[in-house]
């Protein structure tokens, strides 16, 4: 039997990190979410809330969601996390400065022995690395949106990572009740790099008139048997979260990776998705 650490911080308290810090409450862990102000803090605690409320009354919870909500806890900065932490997760925006400071601010918090990983879905896990003094108890978690009802969790491993570090990662990855896959650290592993290419592609289509996005994503539903479309996951994702991996993957990888006009037209005027209200779908 596979369990999840008993103490887990999640740094962030947005989408991501309120659907991983909900699915390590519903395993059983302590959990502390880092979120400053108190209006933020609010916020997170709602939408953590919310989402097991919901599933509490479509049955995916074998405790009521109180007692699950119960074991998360916020506090506003990371010095205040709990030095027995056995896990930190930082899941801010993708912006490498941001967590790489509060990734050694992490570092000096808590433990020796605590594990620390990032969410990015496409910056260098092997630079954000550099910062730490354990660079060996450091790694990619990379969770899916939304959290709590995705399968995957990509492992991605860096080249100080030490093995004990990613066994306990996919230790506590199935204790989820998640699906893993191990990759090696590279501009936008496996899951971007491959997502991206068909996201941006599907943009461009839209950009040069050849079929609406509902269109283009039924036929990637029906054809291929994608459980949704490139577009209408772009508007999950974040359009605004596309266009700066997008951006990253360009200047690493080349230019088949250049955002569409349209990408960079639709961020522009604040169409970032479901998170909106409007993107390539209205929500």
């Amino acid at each position: 039997m596979t369990s999840a650490p008993d103490t887990v911080a999640v740094i962030g308290g947005g989408r991501m990190g309120a659907g991983i810090a909900q699915s390590f409450a519903t395993a059983g862990s302590a959990v502390t979410v880092v979120e400053s102000g108190a209006e933020a803090a609010a916020a997170a605690l709602e939408r953590i809330g919310g989402s097991l409320r919901r599933a509490g009354e479509r049955g995916h919870l074998s405790e009521p969601a109180e007692r699950v909500a119960g074991r998360v806890t916020v506090v506003p900065t990371v010095d205040a996390l709990p030095p027995q932490t056995g896990l930190v997760v930082e899941a801010v925006p993708e912006d490498a400065a941001l967590k790489a400071r509060l990734l050694k601010a992490a570092e000096e918090a808590v433990g020796d022995t605590t594990v620390l990983a990032t969410n990015t879905s496409s910056l260098s896990v092997t630079d954000l690395a550099a910062v730490l003094r354990r660079p060996e108890r450091f790694l990619g978690m990379h969770f899916f949106n939304p959290v709590p009802a995705s399968a995957l969790v990509e492992i991605v491993v860096a080249p100080d990572t030490a093995e004990h570090t990613v066994r306990a990662a996919l230790e506590w990855t199935r204790a989820l009740g998640k699906r893993d896959v191990v990759v090696k650290d590279s501009p936008g592993f496996a899951s971007s790099r491959l997502g991206l290419v068909l996201g941006l592609e599907a943009i461009r289509m839209v950009e040069e008139g050849v079929a609406a996005p509902e269109a283009i994503d039924d036929a990637m539903r029906l054809g291929y048997k994608h459980p949704m479309g490139p577009l209408r996951l772009t508007d999950l994702v974040g359009l605004d979260v596309r266009l700066a991996i997008a951006e990253h993957l360009h200047a690493t990888l080349g230019d088949r990776f250049a955002p569409p006009r349209l990408l960079r037209e639709k961020v522009a005027r604040g169409e970032l998705g479901q998170k909106t209200g409007r993107g390539f779908y209205t929500w």
